[in-house]
């Protein structure tokens, strides 16, 4: 069972009853929780926008779609990047320096350093032009009132290529009556 309050590697899926248009259908993978606050991404909003346009050195390292994905209304003209090291390509403690773990072979790449680093060690990278970030409590407040539902990530989550289903897929994966939501039609007029 995934605990109420989402560690860092953990989901948060929006309710069917949020519409604020930032985080409406989102699922946000949680990158860093304490008392202090808690930061994510949202892994489902792909922009048009190709990598290799902000970020060209990185163009060729990012998994399809290849574009930046809206990671957030915090610091849009920031960019941060999920990756997942190759199985066997090297033990997550011997990683380069660019790289600080997150869960099992998934952390986050720091885009200042050479993608260089990381030929050959990466079986998936995304980029996030900005994050998701909440004050202390805040985020398990909201929690609590039903805005968001804790669940565990899958790896393929982080790097599906129809991120525009993703929200549907992680909660049809869930036990009921949370599975159940994922019936709901985006208008709830239609229903």
């Amino acid at each position: 069972m995934v605990p109420m309050h989402p560690e860092a590697g953990s989901l948060i899926i929006a309710s069917a009853t949020l519409v604020d248009p930032n985080f409406a259908r989102s699922v946000l993978l949680i990158l860093h929780s304490d008392p202090d606050g808690s930061l994510g991404v949202i892994l489902n909003r792909p922009s048009e926008i190709p990598v290799g346009q902000v970020l060209a050195p990185w163009q060729d390292m990012t998994s399809e779609p290849g574009v930046l994905f809206k990671g957030g209304p915090v610091e849009l003209d920031a960019a941060l990047a999920i990756g997942s090291l190759r199985t066997g390509a090297v033990d997550p403690a011997d990683a380069p320096a660019g790289w600080q773990p997150l869960t099992g072979p998934i952390g986050i790449v720091d885009l200042d350093g050479s993608p260089d680093d990381f030929l050959g060690l990466l079986s998936a990278l995304r980029v996030y032009a900005g994050y998701a970030g909440w004050g202390a409590e805040q985020l398990d407040g909201e929690i609590a009132e039903g805005i968001w539902h804790v669940v565990a990530a899958a790896e393929a989550d982080l790097f599906t290529r129809s991120p525009e289903r993703l929200w549907g897929d992680v909660l049809r994966r869930q036990p009921p009556p949370l599975s159940m939501l994922a019936t709901l039609p985006e208008d709830a007029n239609l229903n």
